[in-house]
């Protein structure tokens, strides 16, 4: 998703080359991905030029909420308070992050 919404639009092709600039990964891995993103209604095909064309459904604010969602509710039973313990608990958080944590608590608490 990040590599589509950089570009606005993508092929395959053009996803699965610029993820190959950080990492190893099979081209049928990147296909597969996208499949299943546009099954969920992250991404539009389109036909151009004999190529299926990707782009963004949502604003990445909308699917990466929605995908940390899912992933508490996968790992965590739905828990987010279990999220946020083992954040809080790896000790990686920065000073800024930390207030930005106790921002928000102190904002819900009012």
């Amino acid at each position: 998703m990040k590599v589509i919404w950089r570009l606005e639009k993508a092929t395959v092709r053009e996803v699965y080359e610029a993820l190959l600039e950080s990492r190893q990964i099979a081209y049928t891995t990147v296909m597969t991905m996208m499949g299943i993103l546009e099954k969920k209604g992250y991404l539009k095909k389109s036909l151009a030029e004999r190529a299926h064309v990707f782009t963004p459904v949502k604003k990445r604010q909308q699917v990466v909420g929605a995908m940390v969602r899912d992933f508490v509710e996968r790992v965590f039973d739905g828990a987010s308070d279990s999220l946020l313990l083992a954040l809080a608990k790896d000790n990686k958080l920065t000073d800024k992050q930390k207030r930005i944590v106790k921002q928000l608590i102190e904002e819900i608490e009012e």
